[in-house]
């Protein structure tokens, strides 16, 4: 029958803007979002009618906040899956949300119209940290919300944490580390931050406001991280991923098999029918998009009149990307069978070269079925990954 389907859906409206974020989100347009959500299910209902009968075994409603979204609005959106999809009864359902949005009532309405996993944006347990963030919560309303997400019903719960901020030390780090625990997490992902130009902080670091990052001191963070987790019943299925046992999160597992998932929403990507696309960036021109859209079947799967981009991948890059993001599972690996059965050819044959080389310098660890990246590897992963491309 094929590798079911992936949902990803773009919700853009943010309340602020952190200081470090490059995402495609807005402040101030919370207007739009009754608009939002009607251009949404039209261009659900599109993608769902022009191929009909998928299968859907992951939802995630990324953004932006989407705790900014009603239930009911929740509610909605799921119906129009259910109607255009075949939505597999164990589907996951996630939805990423900010500690201070969520509050017990809100959750179990949530949890009613069948979301049953969430991904709060922790980032810090440090208050200092957070205000330079610019972020809405502080660490109390973390443990009021990981309280309140439990007395919901949510036994799926990830959260995320950023670490080698500036002025940052790595006894900052272990301390968060620990608060983290306390709350007793499904699910952790863990994020280097990243300077991106555009954003305050970036601005601030050119400027000498803020020291820039130290990359030596955030992989002993890193290192330390994988330990401590470890140690706490973890196991570590991708590099910037942690999960309790049987709760690796299916929705990220389709990314990084590079397998078919379609995105929706301004400024969402994605990929099926080995179509890689991306959509409209801005939230009222994709309303508009959506208010003008000629009947569904006037677009090929899965293109939409939101779609700004579209390439057509080849094999040759689908072979790059699949290892690419394969390697990234530091378990699971790229299985020699599995790449034959779906390239038609020995991985070996392809990068045979390449995979001894670093294989000899122990980045790389080779086994009966598959290969993988070794610890230090994962260090030293993007260095691997551009010589296989």
């Amino acid at each position: 029958m094929g590798v079911p389907l992936s949902i990803y859906l773009h919700i853009p409206f943010c309340r602020t803007k952190c200081t470090y974020c490059a995402f495609n989100t807005y402040t101030r347009s919370e207007h739009l979002i009754d608009h939002f959500v009607e251009a949404l299910i039209t261009e659900i209902n599109i993608v769902g009618s022009s191929k009909p009968g998928q299968r859907v075994h992951t939802i995630f409603f990324g953004g932006g906040t989407p705790s900014l979204l009603s239930a009911a609005q929740i509610q909605q959106i799921l119906d129009a899956i259910r109607q255009q999809f075949d939505l597999m009864a164990d589907a996951e359902i996630t939805i990423e949300a900010n500690p201070n949005d969520l509050e017990r009532t809100y959750l179990t309405k949530v949890r009613a119209t069948g979301v049953n996993r969430l991904s709060i944006g922790v980032q810090s347990t440090n208050d200092h940290e957070l205000k330079l963030f610019a972020r809405r919560h502080d660490n109390d309303e973390i443990v009021s919300a990981m309280s309140a997400a439990r007395l919901a019903g949510f036994d799926n719960v990830n959260l995320d944490l950023i670490y080698g901020i500036p002025h940052q030390t790595l006894d900052n780090w272990q301390w968060t580390l620990q608060q983290t625990l306390m709350l007793k997490p499904d699910h952790l992902s863990l994020y280097a931050l990243g300077l991106e130009e555009g954003t305050p902080m970036y601005d601030w670091v050119q400027q000498g406001r803020l020291p820039a990052p130290d990359d030596e001191l955030a992989a002993d963070m890193y290192e330390l991280a994988t330990q401590v987790l470890g140690e706490n019943g973890f196991e570590q299925y991708e590099i910037s991923n942690w999960a309790k046992p049987g709760l690796a999160c299916r929705h990220n597992l389709q990314y990084w098999h590079n397998d078919p998932y379609v995105g929706l929403g301004p400024g969402a990507h994605g990929y099926a029918d080995n179509v890689r696309y991306s959509t409209i960036l801005s939230p009222q021109r994709y309303i508009d998009a959506m208010r003008s859209a000629p009947l569904p079947h006037a677009y090929e799967y899965p293109r939409t009149p939101a779609t700004d981009e579209a390439t057509m991948v080849d094999r040759a890059n689908e072979i790059s990307e699949t290892l690419i993001m394969s390697l990234r599972l530091t378990q699971e690996g790229v299985r020699w069978t599995q790449f034959k059965e779906r390239f038609g050819e020995d991985l070996r044959d392809i990068h045979g070269s390449t995979i001894d080389h670093y294989a000899k310098h122990h980045l790389l660890e080779c086994s009966h079925d598959r290969v993988r990246l070794t610890e230090q590897g994962r260090l030293l992963s993007n260095v691997i990954f551009r010589d296989l491309v």
